[in-house]
Parts: C-alpha cells; sequence; structure tokens
C-alpha cells in the first residue's frame, strides 16, 4: 500500500468498450489509459492520482468490463467489484441508453457498501439519453444523471463539479487524532522503540501523523525510546499524554505516573479511523477464546516479515500466553480477501490502519461485523492481555 492510496478514491465502472478509459484521459488531461474499439482493452483496475480542485488530491480507478466473458473474464469482473469496498465515490458509465441487468449489479453493490455515485450517459454526441432510459433509471435510484461526451469541454467541467458536491467531504478533509485530547501548550509525549521492523532512517506513518497532529493543535512535542523515558521524567517535567508503540506496553505502564493518561499510536488511530466502539466490544473476546479457535490478523500494508514482527509473531504469542489456549491464527494483508469465510473466526484483530483510508478499513470490517464476529485492533488487544485495558482506552472513551 502506498501512500498515495490515502487520498479520496473515485471508481469507473461500465460496460466493455463503453468509454471508460476515455473518460480517465479526459479527467486527467493526458493519455494514460489505452484507448480502443477492441473491448476488453482495460484487463486490470489500473490506478491513477490527480488533482480536483475543491477536494485536493485523487486516486481514480479504471476497471474491466463488468459484462466480459469467459473464465478469464469472469476474473476480470470481480477484480471489478472487488474495487467497490475501496473507494469513496463512483461513475457508473453507459451509452447508448443500455440500462438493464449489468448496470443494476454495479448499483446494488455500491449501495452494499454505501458508495456514492452518479450515472453518466456518454458518447452524448452520437446518441443522447432518451427519456424512457432516464425514468427506468429513476425507478431505481435517485442519483444524479448527467450526459458526457469526451468532446464537450463544457460536460467535462459540469461532471468534475459534480464530483465536488458529491465526494463526502469525510473523504478528504482530515480530522484531528488528538483534538479534544490536548490542548495548546500541553506537552506530549512520544515513546518510539526502534528494532528491526523500524524504517531505516525515518519514522514509521503513525508516529509521524501524530507529530504533526500535536503541531497542529499548538502544543509541544517530546520524542523518546522506551529505554530513555525514565531518563526523561527524571528531568521534572509532567507531559499531559504519553503514547507509545503497543508492543511496548508492559514496559512503559510500569513507568509513566497512573496520574498522565496513556494510550498507543495504534488505538490513537483506531479512534480516528476505526470502528472504535467494535474494537471495544469484541477485545474482551479474547478470554473467550477455546481450544482450535480461529484468529483473524488483518494487517493494511504489505511488508517483508521478521521475528520482531508483531502482527505475525509477537501478538499472537502474547495471546497464547494470555489464554493459554491452542489458537490458530489466519493472516490477510493489504485489501486481500479473507484467507476463509469470516463466521469462522472466533475473533479478527486489525492493525491500526495508517495506510488505508477510513472507508476501505471500515469496508473491510464491515463483513465481520455483520455476521457479529468479534473485531478489535492489534494495540486493544496487546492492551488486554497486558492488563492495561481500561486505562489506554480511557483518553477517548470518556470524550
Amino acid at each position: 500500500m502506498k501512500a498515495k492510496d490515502l487520498k479520496p478514491h473515485i471508481g469507473i465502472f461500465g460496460r466493455r468498450n463503453i468509454g471508460k478509459s476515455s473518460l480517465i484521459n479526459a479527467l486527467i488531461g493526458q493519455e494514460v489509459a489505452i484507448v480502443s474499439n477492441e473491448p476488453g482493452t482495460t484487463t486490470d483496475p489500473v490506478k491513477k492520482s490527480i488533482e480536483i480542485f475543491g477536494i485536493g488530491p485523487v486516486v481514480i480507478t479504471d476497471t474491466a468490463g463488468v459484462d466480459d466473458e469467459g473464465k478469464l473474464g469472469a476474473l476480470r469482473v470481480d477484480k471489478s467489484f472487488g474495487v467497490i469496498p475501496n473507494i469513496d465515490f463512483a461513475i457508473l458509465l453507459i451509452a447508448d441508453n443500455e440500462f438493464s441487468y449489468y448496470e443494476l449489479k454495479i448499483i446494488n453493490e455500491l449501495d452494499t457498501y454505501d458508495t456514492p455515485y452518479v450515472i453518466l450517459h456518454g458518447k452524448s454526441d452520437q446518441s443522447k439519453l432518451k427519456p424512457a432510459t432516464k425514468r427506468k433509471i429513476r425507478s431505481i435510484t435517485k442519483s444524479k444523471i448527467l450526459e458526457f461526451s469526451i468532446y464537450e469541454e463544457a460536460l467535462l467541467k459540469h461532471l468534475i463539479d459534480v464530483l465536488i458536491e458529491k465526494m463526502p467531504k469525510t473523504a478528504y478533509t482530515q480530522k484531528s487524532l488528538l483534538k479534544g485530547i490536548i490542548k495548546a501548550k500541553d506537552l506530549v509525549l512520544l515513546i518510539t522503540p526502534i528494532d528491526s521492523e523500524a524504517p531505516e532512517g525515518r519514522m514509521i506513518l503513525p508516529q509521524v501523523m501524530a507529530l504533526r497532529d500535536v503541531l497542529d493543535n499548538d502544543a509541544l512535542c517530546m520524542i523518546v525510546k522506551e529505554t530513555e523515558l525514565q531518563d526523561f521524567l527524571d528531568l521534572g517535567v509532567k507531559p499531559a499524554i504519553a503514547i507509545t508503540d503497543s508492543q511496548v506496553f508492559a514496559k512503559v505502564s510500569k513507568i509513566i505516573p497512573d496520574d498522565v493518561m496513556l494510550t498507543s499510536f495504534s488505538i490513537m488511530l483506531a479512534r480516528f479511523r476505526g470502528n472504535f466502539e467494535k474494537y471495544i466490544e469484541g477485545t474482551p473476546q479474547i478470554d473467550q477464546l477455546k481450544d482450535g479457535d480461529k484468529i483473524l490478523m488483518l494487517e493494511s500494508c504489505t511488508h517483508q516479515v521478521s521475528c520482531e514482527d508483531i502482527g505475525r509473531f509477537k501478538l499472537p504469542k502474547w495471546i497464547k500466553e494470555h489464554t493459554g489456549k491452542n489458537l490458530h491464527f489466519d493472516f490477510a494483508a493489504g485489501l486481500s480477501h479473507f484467507p476463509a469465510a469470516v463466521e469462522d473466526y472466533a475473533l479478527i484483530i486489525q492493525c491500526g490502519g495508517c495506510v488505508v483510508t477510513q472507508k476501505q478499513l471500515n469496508n473491510r470490517l464491515k463483513p465481520a461485523i455483520k455476521k457479529q464476529v468479534a473485531v478489535t485492533n492489534y494495540g486493544m488487544a496487546i492492551a488486554y492481555v497486558t492488563g492495561i485495558f481500561d486505562r489506554v482506552v480511557e483518553p477517548f472513551v470518556k470524550k
């Protein structure tokens, strides 16, 4: 997962050879997508970043035609529909007044994930939208219906205006991580272990996000490793809150005074981006685990694995030690499909989700929540088995 994927996502859907790639090129103003009269030219979802004034940077995804045929075609269609849980807005492109099974299937999937969309009747220079087609569409959806042609600049401008109007503001306006928790001139202590999992020469994204948020809230920031934590406290300076990497909770919680708020980067992100209430509700399921239960570890990014990996090694080990049970752990990285049916799991543990959007993370967990499978996140699970769960969620629960 790349940093660009944190931008709002727009997906373009429709049948083969209907003009999706031409639309992409028109929006971007460059020939970035291959255009051909041959159906099925686009075989896999293709992403391109652009700037839309009024929204900012966005990622536009071109998808394969949803009417593709054959075994390979079915795989392409699956990939196209697999884009929907990960986008913030959709453009459903139709042409020649065709609106039937394929379009209804797309709309049903968009509605499943509460994804707003606009219907674009393309190639309008060749064939205008008929009143009968419009009535048919209106019987299904109240979403906007626009005429479009790549040869008419006014229609392109109107489409962009609609994108600005209809794109959910939550997709591109950032909430504060710590607003309401800290105030101006407060001292925030960030505790950042450096181990083999730490990137060479830089901080990990949640630490950078926290640092920037402290500055945005006009507060003061001190950053130390856990090995220098006591040295800092010995200076007699008292922070308003300490935010640590979850994996050193056991050590840090014994050093940070009880009258100083304590939490972790992962829990901070859970409140900011995840389903915080469901995490709070699901975490105690750890004590209900039985021999043979399956637990799914969800990693939002893909990375090389080492023996110090928190999700692959440390956390599963701590949970086994805490429960004393023989448990089976599955792992899913990025936004890949679950290894098994969601209801097969007794617990799903999501990472902080620093490299995915709020929509992507919540849609990733939606099938589990719908099936009433308990969900939590790395930081909360570590806090629970460490015995400090109430303390580290308290800064956010009381707000």
